[in-house]
């Protein structure tokens, strides 16, 4: 297992290889991040839209979803939330201020565009029909909760779910071994998702699904006689609470997480 000042070195060093990367990979693995964690988001819901109790749900959710973070953590995806952790590197000046700003924009827009791909795929693949669209109707219901949510309800969450994403990637580094990077990442990430806190990139999933379900009649229907309200699912409610779920990750990872924890790192060198 690498040591606490181990785990920050490799991060440093990891950041600078990710600012100097060429722009189409930085594409390709922001592309495959954001499938990963649609893919986790997707298969969440699935194992959780039947089951009533609201704790014991996500307490189900957050057991499936952490397989899209250990995937990129061990494939070498981009994620933008994990991505905030790039602030030591700039922190110690091993990158400038504007290749990290170009990391994170880009990887940004890719793990969007990754992300909607999957729920067009999933829209397409007639799973949402599951449990007689009962599915859909969960899908629905997850992102007009979502799309309900005011700035400082998203900004907080979103600060609260980045700081245990970042200390997830960091648990990960810490590991040396395949399965205890796997186990590092799983539980704060099965936390987080318990806790129902807002991450921007899943939720680059969970709103275009929610918006792509409401256009299919059926399902809006049945999620009508559900009793949901669906009045601030729209794509300017999406894009409203992507964007505050952005600036509440970007806080919790940049100054809650790698702010201090490198700082204490880098005095611990001296």
């Amino acid at each position: 297992m690498n040591k606490p000042q181990e785990v920050y070195r490799q991060q440093v060093a990891v950041a600078m290889k990710k600012a100097a990367l060429p722009l189409k990979s930085l594409v390709t693995l922001g592309l495959m991040a954001g499938a990963c964690i649609a893919l986790g988001a997707s298969a969440s819901s699935m194992a959780a839209h039947s089951v009533a109790n609201t704790g014991l749900a996500r307490l189900v959710a957050g057991a499936v979803f952490p397989v899209g973070l250990i995937l990129i953590v061990l494939l070498g995806a981009e994620l933008f939330t994990g991505n905030n952790l790039m602030e030591m590197a700039l922190a110690e000046r091993r990158i400038t201020a504007l290749s990290l700003l170009r990391n994170l924009a880009v990887v940004w827009v890719a793990n969007l565009a990754g992300s909607v791909a999957i729920a067009a795929l999933a829209w397409k693949s007639g799973q949402w029909g599951a449990g007689g669209g009962a599915l859909g109707v969960y899908t629905i219901k997850v992102a007009a909760a979502k799309a309900s949510l005011g700035p400082a309800a998203a900004i907080c969450s979103g600060i609260l779910c980045n700081m245990l994403v970042c200390m997830a990637i960091l648990g990960g580094v810490a590991s040396k071994r395949a399965s205890g990077k796997i186990l590092a990442v799983w539980f704060p990430i099965m936390a987080f998702v318990t806790a129902g806190f807002e991450h921007c990139v899943a939720n680059m999933y969970y709103l275009p699904a929610g918006l792509m379900a409401l256009s299919d009649g059926a399902m809006a229907a049945k999620a009508a006689a559900a009793g949901l309200d669906t009045s601030a699912l729209s794509v300017a409610g999406a894009a409203r609470n992507i964007c505050f779920a952005t600036i509440g990750n970007l806080i919790g990872g940049m100054l809650f997480i790698a702010a201090p924890w490198g700082w204490a790192m880098r005095q611990k060198q001296n």
